[in-house]
Parts: structure tokens; sequence; C-alpha cells
């Protein structure tokens, strides 16, 4: 799988050194580099690439803009590189994959190229099942109607495994595996761990969609639990009963969702 890239940077010296450092990346195609953001915004549109290392401070259109001005189209994944790191908390509001401080160091930019190459792959299968489906309405519309949607497809790789929680002027990258559970309170998620609670802006729906349901469940009309960090089951009066987690913390399950349980009971 071929990344096709843009890099985007004022400071021809940066590009040069950005173009180096992404060399020995076999899979890291440069189609373009840009000296402003005009520039990329143009390039955006015309090539329509897979990933773009932006810039952030550019005369001109900086690089917030050239994201907020390629948002009529597709948008490719976007890198932020820069020298300063306040800028932080609004890369990841613009939903960046990753931001990179200069001068870019090697192993942290082999991690932000795996976390590409996963959303590459989530997106490019949701994309196949979508033509297949499209072929088969032509050919044989019976079987369009037994396929599973594509948001429900189950296949782990399209469920996050890191997520950012920018909360107290911070942004925390929470792995989702050590999330024990996530409670509720309107439009505020709190997501628990073993040793933190952080809160996070999203509806409880948005989050699900997010989650590998194979491991995280709804226990509650308000919690969600995971099931692989339940240490123990404790009945309860009127066909309810808590979970126990690995922390010692315990959870209620209604009786709505009791089928969860269902797993822990042979």
């Amino acid at each position: 799988m071929t990344i096709r890239t843009i890099i985007v940077d004022d400071e021809p010296l940066a590009l040069q050194g950005l173009r180096l450092r992404l060399e020995p990346f076999e899979d890291v195609e440069i189609i373009e580099a840009c000296s402003n953001g005009r520039e990329a915004i143009r390039a955006i549109k015309t090539h329509k690439p897979d990933l773009v290392f932006l810039d952030i401070q550019m005369p001109g259109f900086d690089g917030f803009s050239v994201v907020q001005g390629v948002m009529e189209v597709e948008p490719p994944l976007f890198v932020f590189v820069t020298a300063y790191g306040e800028h932080a908390l609004r890369a990841f509001e613009a939903q960046a994959v990753d931001y990179l401080m200069k001068p870019v160091d090697v192993d942290r930019l082999a991690d932000t190229l795996d976390r590409v190459r996963q959303r590459l792959a989530e997106k490019r299968g949701v994309e196949e099942v979508e033509r297949l489906k499209e072929v088969l309405a032509e050919h044989a519309p019976d079987a369009v109607e037994t396929m599973p949607e594509t948001g429900d497809a189950p296949a782990a790789n399209r469920y996050e495994k890191l997520i950012n929680i920018k909360d107290r002027g911070q942004i925390f990258r929470v792995d989702v595996d050590t999330i024990e559970r996530i409670d509720a309170a309107g439009d505020y998620m709190c997501i628990n761990t073993a040793d933190n609670s952080l809160i996070l802006r999203e509806t409880m729906k948005d989050l699900e969609k997010r989650l590998d349901p194979r491991k995280f469940q709804r226990v509650h009309r308000s919690t969600i639990v995971n099931l692989d960090l339940v240490r123990e089951v404790r009945p309860h009066t009127n066909g309810e009963c808590f979970l126990v987690l690995e922390s010692g913390a315990q959870v209620k399950v209604s009786r709505s969702y009791r089928d969860v349980v269902a797993r822990f009971v042979h």
C-alpha cells in the first residue's frame, strides 16, 4: 500500500529535512512539496493525497486554514509539523493524526506512520465493502440484503486503539485497552482507567461507534464496560448483578442488559 503524500512548509530547509527523514519509509511516496498554504490547498484538491505533513505557522494561509480550505472535498489525513508546542490542542481538535515537533524525531515519525497506515487500512476496507455492494446491487441484488452494514462490520481494525482526550487543558493519549468503564453525563463521558479518570466531550452513541463491541458493552443506560477487565460477576436481586473490575470497582448491570453477562456464565 503506497501512501501518497504532500509535504508543506515555508522553510526550504525544513522541507528538505522532512523529505530526508521520510526516505527510509518505502511505502511513502512524496508527490508534491508546497511552500505555502495556497499551494497546499491547490495541490490537495488536484492530487487528492492520502496524507499531508503540514507546517502550522506560515505566512498568509497557516496550517489550520489549509485544513479548513479543503473541507469541501474528501480531506486527506493530516500530520502537523511545527516548532511551537502551544498549537497541540488545536491540532488534535482539527482531528490530526499526530503532532510532530521540529526537528522531527525518526522514532516518533515511525510511530506516526504506523497510525497513518492503520487509519488508511480502515478507510480502504470500508471503501472495498461499498464497491462490492455496488457490484452486487447490479448483478445479484438479493445478496446485498444479506450483507452487514459497513458501519456495523465487526472487523477489529476499524476501531480505535488510542483515544485523544482533552481534559484540564492537556491532551491525554489513552490506550483503549486500559479503559475499564465509561460513565455518561449528558454530552460528557467520564473515561475511567485503573489509575485515572478523564472527561471527554462526546455522546455515548458516538463513542460506542469508535469502540470494538466485542470488548466494550453497555451494561446500563449510562455505563459502558470493558469486558476483558471484568474479574468477577456477583448476582444481585431482581435479576440484576454487579461486575467487579480489575481495579476492584463494582458496576451494576441492569436487567435490560443482563444478556451481556452471558459470556461469563457457562
